[in-house]
């Protein structure tokens, strides 16, 4: 195994060959500084996870790598020119291009504009032979004319069907839509690859393959995740952003715990240590400062007291202060015993069916967990369930004194993105007055001026937050939640599965977060393509 050390500022030190580095890197929003000073040089074949908690700069960071965002505040982010970099979103294009086939080539942009050029050029031939003959080498050289079929190779070991390359992209479930984003990231052959919370939207299926791929991948891997299994499974290295400070540690997350425990308890006794040394000076200097014979090594002391104090400062500030979120979900009332009845029942789009024979009856404090592929229904069910969604086929009644609410996959699904987080809370939640808001989005750690801020300028994780605020507002007794830690970090997904364990109303969720799925859910209802949606105690 290959030990990295780490100096002091971060620099990382080793005999490997270098993609991209990262100096003095300092990234401000206003008067907010979210990167202050951070140092890196990455080592190829390093899978390196980004962590840190919700607003912390992490998608900035991975922004400003991928050249999406501007650095102008100081420092410098070197990529070399053999670096080819590939880059996954957190979610799917929202404008693909007509077809699967098509948005998967698109993926490839430097082929695609060759393709274009030698197209242009190709009206133009007879007049300018020379201009089309160096742009058709250029696609040749490329390896242009196997843009095509090397798409489908990619799509099909990804699990697409022939049959499905010229569908619409927005034809497909979120799941697959990342999938498809994925194959446009693998057409370009990156040799350093930058996710941002790749597990959102994944089925677990999809999830251990992209695992697997992963782990083979022969260049470097940089990602932004909240999954810890999906850290612990990949992670070599752990970049760990708070209060503007970034770390470094060797390992998976569970290394990352251990070392940082390490190194805040040796902070903490070097800043113990600074202290003391202060409070002696600080007494020499109260008790002989009036005298003419002591002034001058009085005067000295005080000048040594404040570097102390500078020295202080800066240890506190390496010493991780991070918050966590403390909170409660209240009922109003309890509903009767049969919260749900779903029998014989057929799920899908516009007459056309996603699942069958739905067997389903949900009992008060029943907290259900549904699994399975991508495509095959399991929003659908949940929409249906609330009624945004028409059932098809068979029975289904909702029992006595039944409130539901809803969490939707996509939080501008229910939050108004031109109003700021307190307004969304009063409006999603009427009964709600202004102090009892502040006080629920205090409990996830939204406070003083950020609740004044527009959803529209909120990281997705802050937007998830405002989502369960208004969750938390309406004091449900039947929590429909459809993926909910997507976008949160871990200690928020840990607060939430310690929220939902004390919980003592009934929850139907879609999650594909294992650890999450463990902590609480009493049963797994688990749907499958051949109509055999089962429920099992968990």
């Amino acid at each position: 195994m290959i030990e990295y050390s780490f100096p002091a500022g971060g620099i990382f030190i080793g005999e490997l060959s270098l993609l991209v580095i990262i100096k003095n890197l300092i990234k401000k929003f206003g008067s907010r500084t979210i990167i202050d000073d951070f140092s890196l040089q990455f080592p190829t074949n390093a899978k390196i996870a980004i962590i840190g908690a919700n607003g912390a700069g992490k998608t900035t960071l991975l922004n400003m790598i991928c050249g999406f965002e501007e650095y102008e505040d100081g420092g410098e982010i070197i990529i070399p020119k053999g670096c080819n970099l590939g880059y996954l979103p957190q979610s799917p294009c929202e404008n693909p291009k007509l077809t699967i086939l098509e948005e998967c080539i698109s993926g490839n942009s430097k082929l695609c504009d060759l393709q274009e050029r030698l197209n242009e050029s190709l009206l133009n031939i007879a007049d300018d032979y020379d201009t089309y003959e160096k742009i058709e080498n250029e696609f040749s050289d490329n390896n242009g004319y196997a843009l095509e079929a090397e798409a489908k190779g990619i799509l099909v070991g990804l699990g697409f069907e022939n049959s499905q390359f010229y569908d619409n992209p927005k034809s497909l479930s979120g799941g697959w839509r990342m999938r498809l984003e994925i194959a446009k990231l693998l057409i370009n052959d990156p040799n350093f690859i930058v996710l941002d919370e790749p597990t959102n939207h994944l089925d677990l299926p999809s999830l251990a393959w992209l695992e697997t791929y992963l782990k083979s991948f022969k260049g470097t891997l940089l990602f932004v995740s909240h999954d810890r299994d999906f850290i612990n499974n990949l992670a070599t290295m752990i970049i760990h952003i708070s209060n503007a400070r970034v770390n470094v540690y060797n390992g998976d997350f569970e290394a990352f715990l251990g070392q940082k425990e390490e190194r805040e308890t040796r902070i903490a006794k070097e800043r113990e240590a600074v202290k003391k040394q202060q409070n002696h000076l600080q007494e020499f200097v109260d008790r002989f400062r009036a005298k003419a014979t002591k002034a001058k090594q009085a005067q000295n002391k005080l000048r040594i007291i404040e570097r102390l104090k500078q020295i202080e400062n800066k240890l506190e500030s390496n010493i991780s202060s991070e918050k966590k979120s403390i909170f409660k979900i209240h009922i109003e009332k309890q509903s009767g015993k049969v919260v749900f009845d779903i029998s014989n029942a057929t799920i899908g789009y516009n007459g056309f069916p996603l699942s069958k024979s739905l067997d389903l009856r949900i009992l008060r404090g029943d907290k259900i967990a549904i699994i399975g592929a991508n495509g095959i229904g399991k929003s659908t069910l949940l929409k249906s369930v609330i009624g945004e969604i028409p059932w098809i086929d068979g029975k289904y009644e909702m029992g006595a004194n039944v409130s539901i609410g809803y969490y939707a996959q996509e939080q501008l699904e229910v939050l108004d993105p031109s109003l700021d987080a307190l307004e969304n809370i009063l409006k999603i939640s009427p009964e709600t007055n202004y102090q009892q808001a502040r006080t629920i989005l205090g409990g996830l750690l939204i406070t003083k001026d950020e609740v004044k801020k527009k959803i529209s300028v909120l990281s997705g994780g802050e937007k998830s937050k405002v989502a369960i605020a208004a969750l938390l507002a309406q004091k449900n007794n039947f929590l429909i939640l459809d993926e909910p830690t997507n976008h949160l970090d871990m200690s928020s997904v840990e607060a939430l599965s310690e929220a939902l364990s004390n919980y003592e109303g009934t929850v139907l969720m879609v999650s594909h977060n294992r650890a999450f799925i463990s902590s609480f859910a009493t049963h797994i209802f688990k749907m499958d393509k051949h109509n055999k949606a089962e429920l099992f105690v968990s």
